[in-house]
């Protein structure tokens, strides 16, 4: 069951109060991921990373974890430093070059399979974050908790707030049908469950900062 929540309704703080929280050194999380665009996926999908800024992500990699057997079939190796607004996305590679992901920070091929599957965030060998996304009865699922759900082709998951990861990727996660690179997750769509757990926290993350350039 779903329920859809107004972008501009129940802000309990504001995003300059909720950046204010207290965040750990060098702290870093998924933050939005879309693996299946509408129509091509070339140049269409992307992973948004929420983070301390000036964060160096040399060393750091997404892996893509197969449902089926649990092998990791793709490693994309990160670089550069989160930005000043602590969100830094990582768009996928067009053939000829370049991305149609805005407020893309790293270009690379970070086309993820479609679920039930699982993506990791590691600093060097260490697991820092993941999320699995999908019905993973009979497979294995390499995310945190309960799995996120699979949305419809051009729709994303968003974390419902950047500065809190309780491990559990179904409460964590909504469904956006507009992606949004580049900009703090304001979730359109969230699974009832994490929308109770939301209001409770008082944490809706419900008004945007968008970058400038």
């Amino acid at each position: 069951m779903e329920r859809f929540v107004p972008r501009t309704g129940l802000c309990a703080l504001s995003l300059s109060a909720l950046l204010s929280l207290p965040v750990t050194a060098n702290a870093v999380v998924i933050s939005e991921i879309l693996y299946d665009a509408s129509g091509t996926d070339a140049g269409n999908v992307f992973v948004e990373l929420f983070g301390t800024p000036g964060t160096d992500l040399a060393g750091w990699s997404l892996q893509g974890v197969n449902g089926g057997d649990g092998a990791t079939y793709k490693t994309v190796a990160l670089n550069g430093l989160i930005p000043a607004d602590g969100v830094f996305v990582v768009g996928d590679l067009l053939t000829g070059g370049g991305t149609n992901i805005v407020n893309a920070d790293l270009i690379v091929s970070v086309d993820f399979q479609n679920g039930p599957d699982s993506v990791r965030l590691l600093n060097g060998a260490v697991a820092v974050d993941a999320i699995g996304y999908g019905d993973f009865t009979g497979q294995i699922f390499a995310g945190e908790g309960a799995a996120a759900p699979d949305p419809a082709a051009g729709s994303s998951l968003a974390r419902l707030n950047p500065l809190l990861d309780s491990n559990n990727n179904f409460t964590d996660f909504g469904v956006l049908t507009t992606p949004t690179p580049g900009t703090v997750p304001s979730v359109a769509t969230v699974p009832l469950p994490a929308s109770l757990y939301l209001l409770g926290s008082g944490l809706a993350l419900l008004t945007t900062r968008r970058r400038t350039h």
